[in-house]
């Protein structure tokens, strides 16, 4: 349904991404990758949210480079200018949305979910975020600053956003008066891909797409 296309960052340079549209007259979502790269998987995400309705942008934010291998993706995402993905390339991807359709959100998933959240502290063409399964350092991206709706879907048997860490985040964001949302399930990391046959929960899925969708559309 999309396709590859060159879009502008704030600095002047280029990204790549994965870009379905639904018209000029949708509200757009840009798809945050995991730490595996911009693969078919992620392709299929924004794919989904264009038949749902929305534009969907993916930005390639390892610059074409994709892996299966839990080793090669911790490389890629240790070597990711983090900074960098959030200021320059998905808002770069949110100015190239704005020239396409209405308000603006950003979803993102382990990876992307704490770039989610960075995008919701620093990224302020984007109206409403959904992060699945990642916090960014407080250092980087303070919960207690971010300025949208935020919903987030966090698994319980998850060893890296542990339920520890989503406690952490749930209060601070409260102390600060986010709008916020947090929904949890009795789930591993990863359970919303569908490509991975030992995390991949189908009943968490549909309930966290259905919540999700709901909460976009009076949302944006």
């Amino acid at each position: 349904m999309g396709s590859m296309i060159d879009f502008a960052r704030p600095d002047s340079g280029a990204t790549k991404g994965y870009l379905a549209t639904a018209g000029t007259d949708r509200a757009s979502v840009i798809v945050v990758q995991e730490w595996w790269g911009l693969n078919d998987q992620i392709c299929g995400v924004a794919d989904r949210f264009a038949r749902a309705g929305y534009n969907a942008l993916a930005p390639d934010l390892y610059e074409g480079r994709v892996t299966q291998e839990p080793d090669e993706a911790a490389h890629l995402m240790s070597g990711l200018d983090f900074s960098g993905a959030t200021r320059q390339d998905l808002r770069g991807a949110a100015r190239h949305l704005q020239g396409i359709g209405q308000k603006i959100g950003v979803v993102g998933f382990c990876m992307g979910g704490a770039l989610t959240i960075a995008s919701a502290v620093h990224v302020p063409e984007v109206a409403a975020g959904v992060c699945f399964y990642g916090i960014p350092p407080q250092e980087f991206a303070d919960p207690a600053k971010i300025a949208i709706p935020l919903q987030c879907h966090f698994a319980d048997q998850d060893d890296w956003c542990t339920p520890d860490a989503v406690n952490g985040l749930e209060a601070a964001m409260t102390a600060a008066g986010v709008n916020a949302q947090i929904h949890r399930y009795n789930a591993a990391h990863g359970f919303f891909n569908e490509t991975s046959e030992a995390n991949y929960d189908a009943a968490a899925a549909n309930l966290a797409w259905e919540r999700m969708t709901n909460y976009l559309a009076t949302s944006l």
